[in-house]
């Protein structure tokens, strides 16, 4: 496809793209530093307008989350098979995961920067940015973005939730990338070519 775009790919380990309360700031890196070095070495609309980000798993994530917290950047979010409610509940178990997420957030993120339920609440209808999620029916993932497609729901935040067949493989991701282009093209004024 012939479109103009500039695909950019940051990675934040296992860093859930956000400033982690013991180790690296990779919220600040993405937004605070990524956007501008871009916007200075290349042609783009540097406006929210012209932004647009996505992802998957822990990237999806991440692409809600820091669409909601920065919606003056992001015009567009499309989240595939998202972690979406991460940070909307509690890490106190003694699972090593718990303690390991409880590194990045704290222990109890709920309600607060991180949480992307109540980032959308804070938003008022014109500050929103268009969210697009999708999940596999056999992701482990499904009762999450379930959960926060309802909630979207409950709160009047218009967007679009599909499920597919499917689990959290690359078969399921490289097949519908071809939709998250289609949603950001409608929402960046775009035609695909």
């Amino acid at each position: 496809q012939n479109l103009p775009f500039i695909v950019v790919m940051p990675d934040s380990g296992r860093g859930f793209y956000s400033d982690a309360q013991v180790g690296m700031a990779w919220e600040t890196a993405i937004v605070g530093d990524l956007v501008s070095f871009i916007d200075t070495r290349f042609q783009t609309n540097a406006t929210r307008e012209g932004r647009c980000i996505g992802g998957l798993s822990m990237g999806g994530y991440g692409a809600v989350k820091l669409a909601l917290k920065y919606p003056h950047i992001f015009s567009s979010a499309v989240s595939h098979s998202g972690a979406v409610t991460f940070g909307h509940f509690a890490f106190t178990g003694e699972e090593p995961w718990h303690k390991e997420f409880a590194l990045i957030l704290g222990e109890k993120p709920t309600g607060g920067e991180n949480d992307p339920l109540a980032l959308a609440a804070k938003l008022k209808p014109e500050e929103r940015p268009a969210l697009r999620i999708d999940c596999g029916v056999d992701d482990f993932l499904l009762e999450s973005n379930r959960e926060f497609h309802a909630y979207l729901n409950e709160i009047g935040y218009t967007h679009e939730y599909e499920e597919f067949s499917g689990a959290h493989t690359w078969d399921y991701w490289d097949l519908h990338v071809q939709e998250a282009i289609a949603f950001h093209c409608k929402n960046l004024g775009l035609t695909q070519g």
